[in-house]
């Protein structure tokens, strides 16, 4: 556990970092909200029923834009090695790495939601339900994107190669998120439902995501 916490810790530092990343999430989710009122137009009826929506895919391609770091910097200085060689099993090291990933790169998105919430006319309430289904629902983004950016670690160009594969695990989370943030604002669908699918999707992901990015890991790095 000592080592996994040094872990966690070392990975928010260097995420922390100028040019570690997790700036670079936050200020492309701004940009992507900020930019959306000038292409939809001065419709604000138009913009609060969108918000939802815009929130939720900012939030997916900052968490996207971000993931390419969790394993190429170490493979890139041989830190990589030493956790894979270390006596810590590799599945709960990929774990902490993505958890140090979604404090530092995640939860910020999270953080910054009722600010951005304002330019999407969105009231309290729709904003406070559009930042409760990204705290359940970015877990997923993140332990799921985590096999991707295993698969693409030792590859040539695995920028393109993980966003060809994570994109397509990512749509049921933008669904159900995106249906449960519309569900709490007008209804009349139940929110419970699409939330607790959002839930499940995330502890899912909690449980295969590790194994199948040190299963990537392994075969790749043999």
């Amino acid at each position: 556990m000592t080592a996994l916490a040094a872990l966690i810790r070392r990975d928010i530092r260097i995420a922390l970092r100028v040019g570690g990343g997790a700036l670079i999430g936050v200020l492309f989710f701004l940009t992507v909200v900020v930019l959306m009122p000038f292409a939809v137009g001065p419709d604000l009826a138009l913009l609060s029923r969108l918000g939802p929506a815009i929130l939720w895919l900012g939030a997916l391609l900052a968490s996207l834009l971000t993931l390419d770091r969790l394993f190429m910097a170490d493979h890139e200085d041989g830190s990589l090695d030493l956790i894979t060689m270390s006596r810590t099993p590799l599945e709960l090291a990929c774990a902490a790495k993505a958890l140090a990933h979604w404090l530092a790169a995640g939860l910020p998105l999270i953080v910054a939601t009722p600010v951005l919430g304002l330019l999407l006319n969105l009231d309290m309430v729709a904003t406070a339900a559009v930042a409760l289904t990204l705290l359940a629902g970015t877990p997923a983004l993140t332990f799921t994107g985590m096999i991707g950016a295993a698969l693409a670690v030792t590859l040539h160009r695995g920028g393109l190669l993980m966003a060809v594969l994570v994109l397509p695990l990512s749509i049921p989370v933008l669904i159900f998120g995106v249906a449960a943030s519309e569900a709490a604002i007008t209804g009349p669908l139940s929110f419970g439902a699409p939330f607790s699918i959002l839930c499940a999707l995330s502890l899912v992901s909690l449980v295969i995501g590790p194994f199948a990015a040190a299963a990537s890991l392994k075969h790749g790095l043999d």
